[in-house]
């Protein structure tokens, strides 16, 4: 039996620290904050509650697997996770409007067809079998194994088996996500489709390969979920499971170093000077943090994929509207930019943050749990935002709260009367994911993605320094809850079996 101690109670952290104890282990959770959960967290205020995370789950069966491995009560035995019917409501630039089934092909074939125009929904279930095909040649190496020590080959080739056009004596295929829209597709508004499901994972479609045709294909392949009371209720029964598990967990403690002895992680050095001993280190941080807590004599090899860095972060606004939620809402509707390029241009350019009409998600359960009773519903609006340079720059805050103003705006395009039903909104801006996930700015880690030379990659699991290995978003296979809590299993895989486990079945 190893004593285990774990930097950080996110989930990806939390999802090891169950499996590791299940297999025999004492383990040990260090958490900065006063609250476990990292990205997953609830704001309440006047009896409404809103999701400050991620709202929906995709990929239900990692925590399937998670609560199977590691007690007696399946997942739906702790949370009540619903299906979402529509999938998703998308409200375009030019005033069309569709609402996807969930995890039907023919259905939103059908309802494409009828908001599009014939032929668009077809164009689109193809598409959606290249990207399966995408998706087998990559879920593996890229969800269910250690990061392959040959991590280059995942970045040379690209799975996506994108049409070949034949264009003045040349035949060319798409390379990138934007290509595959433009060429592929061939409207504007399934080209906003496609490419809002990147922008949500802060990524440039203009830059994505066209590998990143696997996000859209994981929603559609497997559903889109929602845990009743929130996804808040998800990081609460897996922290159950490890307490069940007889998982410690000590809040409020910040980590000063990771301690070294014989060239090999030895435990932490938490602020005060306690130092406390293990076998292995578990850190569940983002990568400036891990950095700024590692032994300085362990160079990062010229072979690791480096951490990602300047990605952008979220700007999130939570409204509490007076009277109730219209029957047959969609609980998720996408409202597109008036102007997609330059959208892109302010989010990937390198540009100030700078008011505009971006893309915004407007999230509006159908749950008692949210409000304070039926005459009111509680609605929640996301766009993403560059992260924030400076904590002391007065400029992104003002920046911020015009943005949001403007995000109210452009979602009374989805939402009747909107302005007139506002009680009060919070803005949520990168400072608030910084100070929930220690992230510099607020930045959000993507999923792994292959090709584009491997840097869409997270680093691997095991570190530079033995004994010490890095779990969550950050780390191999990235960032979204599915993503997560597979690197849990992978940490937990990596340290029962040693180095030569290939992955979870």
């Amino acid at each position: 039996m190893a004593r285990i101690v774990v930097i950080g109670a996110g989930m990806g952290a939390m999802a090891a620290a169950a499996r590791l104890a299940v297999a025999g282990h004492r383990v040990a959770v260090f958490e900065r904050t006063a609250a476990y959960g990292g990205a997953v967290g609830r704001f309440e205020r006047d009896g409404f509650a809103f999701d400050t995370g991620p709202a929906l789950l995709r990929v239900p069966a990692v925590y399937r697997d998670l609560f199977v491995k590691t007690g007696k009560e399946p997942l739906e035995a702790c949370v009540d996770l619903v299906q979402v019917d529509p999938a998703a409501r998308h409200v375009f630039a030019d005033g069309t409007e569709v609402s996807l089934p969930n995890a039907s092909r023919a259905g939103v074939v059908s309802a494409l067809d009828e908001a599009l125009g014939a032929g668009a929904g077809e164009r689109w279930g193809d598409f959606l079998v290249r990207a399966r095909e995408a998706w087998d040649r990559t879920r593996r190496p890229l969800l269910e194994e250690p990061l392959w020590t040959d991590w280059r080959v995942l970045g040379e080739r690209e799975p996506y088996p994108a049409l070949r056009q034949r264009r003045l004596l040349r035949t060319r295929s798409a390379g990138r996500l934007a290509e595959v829209a433009a060429r592929e597709l061939a409207d504007p508004r399934l080209a906003a489709l496609l490419e809002s499901h990147a922008l949500a994972y802060g990524l440039d479609p203009r830059a994505a390969p066209a590998s990143a045709a696997v996000l859209p294909y994981m929603e559609h392949a497997f559903g889109v979920w929602y845990v009743r009371g929130g996804l808040r209720e998800l990081a609460r029964a897996v922290y159950e499971r490890c307490v069940a598990r007889r998982v410690e967990f000590t809040f409020g403690a910040a980590v000063e170093r990771i301690v070294e002895k014989d060239g090999r992680a030895a435990g932490l050095e938490l602020a005060g000077g306690t130092v406390v001993e293990a076998d292995f280190v578990v850190a569940g941080v983002a990568p400036g943090v891990l950095d700024r807590l590692g032994p300085p004599t362990a160079p990062r090899g010229v072979d690791e994929v480096p951490p990602q860095r300047g990605l952008p972060s979220r700007l999130t606004v939570h409204l509490a509207l007076r009277g109730p939620r219209p029957p047959g809402a969609a609980h998720r509707t996408v409202v597109h930019t008036d102007d997609r390029a330059a959208e892109l241009s302010r989010l990937f350019d390198g540009g100030p943050v700078v008011p505009g009409r971006p893309t915004v998600t407007v999230t509006r359960p159908d749950d008692p749990a949210s409000v304070p009773d039926g005459a009111h519903e509680a609605l929640t609006l996301t766009a993403t935002v560059p992260a924030c340079d400076s904590a002391s720059d007065p400029a992104p805050r003002g920046a911020f709260a015009e943005l949001a103003e403007e995000m109210i705006t452009h979602a009374g395009r989805a939402v009747h009367d909107l302005r007139d039903r506002v009680l009060w909104h919070e803005v949520r801006t990168p400072r608030d994911i910084t100070e929930a996930t220690g992230a510099d700015g607020g930045a959000v880690p993507a999923p792994a993605l292959a090709a584009a030379g491997g840097r869409l990659l997270h680093p691997a699991n095991t570190t530079r320094l033995p004994g010490l290995f890095a779990v969550g978003g950050w780390a191999h296979p990235g960032g979204g809850l599915p993503h997560a809590g597979m690197s849990g299993a992978l940490v937990a895989g990596l340290i029962v079996e040693g180095p030569d486990f290939r992955g979870s079945q």
